[in-house]
């Protein structure tokens, strides 16, 4: 059977932005989960993805929502507010993100349970895009 290609990230419809964060997070070419996630996301539909750990999921939603989101300069914010599970998990999307978002100055906070409230409140106080 003829081995298929797998498109690039530009050929996902990714802008020049959010391309210039994936080079320089050095992803070479989108997992399965991206493939199929990214286009869907930017087309601006619902998507529901299950893959294992470490194929992709968190840049397979983040990249799409940051290439549309924009930014919001000194206003408080945010323009997008990510719900997870666990603090975990937060930590980790928080830091996939603020890799992503680096490029352009967007700014991320993550806000969990269980820590201390007043440093969290300061850092959201100064404005967040996400």
């Amino acid at each position: 059977m003829p081995e298929t290609q797998s498109r690039t990230f530009a050929e996902l419809g990714l802008g020049a932005k959010v391309l210039a964060a994936v080079n320089s997070l050095g992803y070479e070419s989108p997992s399965p989960v991206q493939e199929q996630a990214i286009p869907a996301v930017l087309a601006g539909r619902d998507v529901l993805a299950a893959a294992q750990t470490g194929t992709g999921k968190t840049a397979a939603f983040l990249l799409p929502v940051l290439n549309d989101l924009p930014h919001h300069g000194k206003a408080k914010g945010p323009l997008c507010l990510i719900v997870t599970p666990t603090r975990e998990l937060a930590n980790q999307i928080a830091e996939v993100c603020s890799a992503i978002a680096a490029g352009d100055g967007r700014r991320v906070t993550c806000v969990v349970g269980g820590v201390a409230q007043g440093p969290q409140e300061q850092r959201l106080a100064k404005g967040t895009d996400v």
